[in-house]
């Protein structure tokens, strides 16, 4: 396998540091828009399967050579959702398989924002399906830790632990602390402010046709979740993403969610910056410039990527389901902890870029081994999770369960 990865951000690099201890692959082009990143991800492991390039993600036709002169077979895409669809037009035009982390962008509908859907996360992409498939390239959607492992958890309950499932929610929550700043994301502040402030979708599979996806204010449904492995309980908020768009379409669950444990200080600062229309992605008039709100948040914070070695604490990802096994009822947590004392000891990355980028690398050695494949756009939730979850373990972070405790 010859793989072009774009993006070496915190993610990309994690990425670099993980594929490199496994043999599954040939060649890895590392390419960032900052050629002193890609060299020093490259630089980072010491090993000639990987080089190091310059590329404008945004640039399809830049990619598309890239993809060629590399004779590469597929495009790991680890940059943010601004460049979904420049990279997975470049891959679908360069005959090349893809994956990314994160979906194409949602658009609020226009007059009901906090009730219906307008363009879902991930739409654009599955309107391209049918061409992936008559060209049999797979465009696997949505495999980080969240979407992704998530997603996985979800179609291993469905397979292996339950007959019905009431509902799925996906419930993220982390103990970590970053010393010395009072506030400083662990990943990317452009996704969060994306993710966080746009309306959180919920599924619920009773609700008309063309309804079953709906919308509500952001921060919506507060529940105290317990995290395990000495987390202890968060209050989780609903939040739009992924899984509660892909689960649905291979998994029968009557209600999909999504809830992040962001805590009453993040809740507040996003919500400052968009009473101040600091997170507007709009450029305004800067004196003889023009910037984006947003695109300046994101430059005044410290990279995710460089706070490690200030980092302490657990960061959990994992998936709540309730229904019923032989007509008992249950309720099960799927779960993955990383403790960023251990991600930074062993890989030098932190706890949430090292987690979010194992599992693109995982699905990339089973592609490479033909136990996932097919043609298409599909998500995590459509192959078969058993493969992954047993691999996850010899990459040295195995997934728990838990009986779920209210």
């Amino acid at each position: 396998m010859r793989i072009l990865l774009v993006g070496a951000g915190g993610v990309g690099t994690a990425a670099v540091r993980i594929a490199a201890r496994r043999d599954f692959f040939d060649h890895m082009v590392v390419a960032d828009y900052d050629p002193e990143r890609a060299r020093a991800a490259v630089g980072s492991v010491g090993d000639s399967r990987f080089v190091a390039a310059r590329v404008d993600a945004s640039d399809e036709a830049a990619v598309r050579e890239l993809l060629a002169g590399h004779r590469c077979d597929v495009l790991l895409n680890a940059t943010d959702p601004r460049f979904v669809m420049p990279l997975f037009r470049a891959a679908l035009d360069g005959g090349s398989h893809y994956l990314d982390m994160a979906m194409s962008l949602s658009r609020p509908h226009p007059e009901r924002p906090y009730e219906e859907c307008g363009v879902k996360l991930g739409d654009e992409q599955f309107a391209l399906d049918e061409e992936w498939r008559d060209r049999g390239r797979l465009a696997l959607v949505g495999i980080g830790v969240e979407p992704g492992l998530s997603d996985v958890f979800a179609r291993y309950a469905a397979d292996e632990l339950f007959d019905e499932i009431e509902e799925i929610g996906v419930r993220d929550g982390a103990d970590l602390v970053v010393d010395g700043y009072a506030f400083a994301p662990s990943f990317s502040i452009w996704t969060m402010i994306e993710e966080c402030l746009n309306p959180p979708v919920v599924y619920e599979a009773d609700r008309p046709a063309g309804r079953k996806w709906f919308t509500t204010e952001p921060f919506s449904e507060p529940e105290i979740f317990d995290f395990p492995e000495g987390i202890g309980p968060l209050e989780c908020v609903n939040v739009e993403h992924e899984e509660v768009l892909l689960i649905p379409r291979h998994v029968e669950a009557r209600r999909v969610t999504f809830k992040y444990g962001l805590g009453s200080e993040v809740i507040g600062t996003l919500r400052t910056l968009h009473r101040l229309g600091l997170d507007r992605t709009d450029p305004v008039a800067v004196g003889p410039v023009e910037v984006a709100p947003r695109d300046v948040v994101a430059a005044c914070l410290p990279d995710p990527a460089t706070l490690g070695e200030r980092m302490r604490g657990r960061t959990c990802a994992g998936t709540w389901v309730k229904g019923s096994r032989a007509g008992t009822p249950r309720e099960l947590y799927l779960y993955h902890v990383v403790d960023n004392q251990w991600s930074m000891s062993e890989y030098g990355s932190q706890a949430v870029v090292w987690q979010t980028a194992v599992n693109p690398v995982i699905a990339l050695e089973l592609m490479a081994e033909k136990v996932w494949g097919g043609a298409g756009v599909l998500g995590p939730e459509a192959l078969p999770p058993g493969p992954f979850l047993d691999r996850l373990a010899s990459y040295g972070a195995p997934w728990g369960m838990r009986e779920h405790r209210s």
